[in-house]
């Protein structure tokens, strides 16, 4: 059998919703998709090259411009602006820095108020930036729905909600019961829920990137697509980077490139790829809209250690995403990986489990992608070259807001400046690197099915995930 095809067991009435559904990410099958800028050719002179065209690259450009107007910045993308994990993701704008207060809480406790304040700042930046630079991406500050789909859920969700209001955190967050949470968005499988109502934002995500790619270029970016970074090499007092037709002397560059290999070779070990999948439905007409309620337009995920997320658009289609997470030994980055029919047809099947009002429903679109994941689930920062190169990487699939934070983070840190991001342990200190295979593949995979046993066993975790814990290491699905 070919890799990839589904077996026997994976198919069932579910999949025929899966006939018409096209294998590229809905948000860029876009007729207003923009014509790429062309290659750089030549020899180009900057004070500050930025390299990587997603949100961590674009977020940067335009801060740098936005700090100091007579800056010359250029912009490097391999390929074309927004075409991987930021034109592609669900379109969850989170206020968290830290992949949840929780996980922020148990590694950096001291710091978990001030995290949490920046991370607020953050994102009402980022919808005073939508406005400002007039950013047509369907900015809703709905805020988000964590959803509990088994007892022992209920029960986590419930003691969090008394633990975060003791220690003064999540200010503004609600407890939902079961009647509750259905009263929002209604499901058989929802038993409660943890609503908060502006902590999260969603929005059309390649659209935010080709609206920033507009903010730069109006504020003097220089941006080459189609143009890869090949190598990063000192030059007298600044840096030079070789591309294929051409090349750029900077005297600083910021590092963007998240999931794909660092320019900065010690900072590989740092992060693995992680393919998440995701499907998008077809519009859904006033009727079966109806019968799900979801007139909040809250972002949802559940809880599950195998956690879906799913949201409306703007234009009345619920995408369904999450659940698998494959992690290809060796931590490549292919596009062959980006198509898996097995988890389509499992989380076609999960969607309708989840809504069962809906069967009959098609899906227009089916897709997937590598996430930069590292071992504490969040971003992490660092300089090279003695300051003169810095990145940020490591997002874990919250990049879609903690990227702006991470831009300002890397500014400040090639300015030389102590502010009160670079002071935050959290900036100061890297995550654990991953082991050299076979031992980052055995150790994942193992992982990954003690996550499963324990969302079929009440909640309860092995011996090997709290040797984990007790480590502050792991693997987050």
């Amino acid at each position: 059998m070919a890799p990839g095809a589904m077996t026997p067991r994976a198919t069932g009435p579910w999949t025929r919703s899966l006939a018409g559904a096209r294998p590229v990410p809905y948000w860029l099958d876009d007729p207003d998709r923009p014509h790429p800028e062309p290659a750089l050719t030549g020899a180009e002179d900057c004070d500050l090259l930025v390299v990587g065209g997603g949100y961590s690259g674009l977020w940067t450009a335009l801060l740098a411009k936005e700090r100091d107007p007579a800056r010359d910045v250029v912009l490097l993308e391999g390929h074309e602006i927004g075409w991987a994990a930021s034109g592609r993701n669900g379109g969850f704008c989170a206020a968290s820095l830290t992949h949840g207060t929780a996980n922020g809480l148990a590694r950096w406790p001291d710091e978990i108020h001030t995290l949490q304040e920046l991370g607020a700042r953050n994102l009402d930046e980022i919808e005073e930036a939508v406005t400002r630079y007039g950013l047509d991406c369907d900015f809703e500050r709905t805020g988000e729905i964590d959803v509990a789909t088994a007892p022992h859920q209920a029960a986590e969700l419930r003691a969090w909600h008394a633990e975060a209001r003791r220690r003064g955190l999540d200010e503004g967050t609600e407890y939902l019961d079961a009647e509750q949470v259905r009263a929002q968005v209604d499901s058989p499988t929802f038993l409660a829920g943890l609503h908060d109502p502006r902590g999260v934002a969603l929005l059309n995500p390649a659209r935010l990137a080709w609206g920033l790619t507009r903010a730069c270029l109006a504020a003097g970016v220089r941006v080459y697509e189609r143009t890869s970074a090949l190598t990063l090499k000192q030059y007298g007092a600044g840096m030079a980077v070789r591309t294929p037709y051409g090349g750029v002397r900077a005297r600083r560059v910021a590092l963007g490139t998240n999931v794909f290999p660092s320019l900065v070779r010690r900072v590989r070990p740092y992060t693995v790829p992680v393919y998440d999948y995701a499907l998008m439905t077809e519009p859904l007409d006033a009727g079966r809209l109806a019968s799900i309620g979801w007139r909040g337009r809250q972002g949802l995920a559940d809880t599950a250690n195998q956690f879906h997320y799913f949201r409306l658009t703007a234009d009345h289609r619920i995408l369904w995403g999450g659940y698998d997470s494959v992690y290809p030994y060796g931590g490549r980055v292919r596009a062959e990986y980006d198509q898996r029919p097995q988890t389509y047809a499992r989380l076609a099947r999960h969607f309708f489990t989840c809504f069962p009002q809906l069967e009959g429903v098609r899906f227009t679109h089916a897709w997937g992608g590598a996430i930069d994941t590292c071992s504490r689930f969040s971003a992490f920062f660092g300089t090279a070259h003695g300051g003169r190169v810095a990145y940020a990487a490591g997002y874990t699939g919250l990049g879609v807001g903690a990227t702006r934070f991470g831009a300002q983070v890397m500014l400040d840190l090639l300015g030389g400046e102590r502010t009160e991001r670079t002071a935050l342990e959290m900036v100061r200190r890297r995550p654990v690197p991953f082991p050299p295979e076979p031992f980052a593949w055995a150790g994942i995979a193992l992982t990954k099915w003690s996550l499963a046993r324990a969302d079929v066993n009440g909640g309860r975790r092995n011996g090997w995930l709290r040797a984990l814990d007790r480590l502050g290491l792991g693997f987050d699905s």
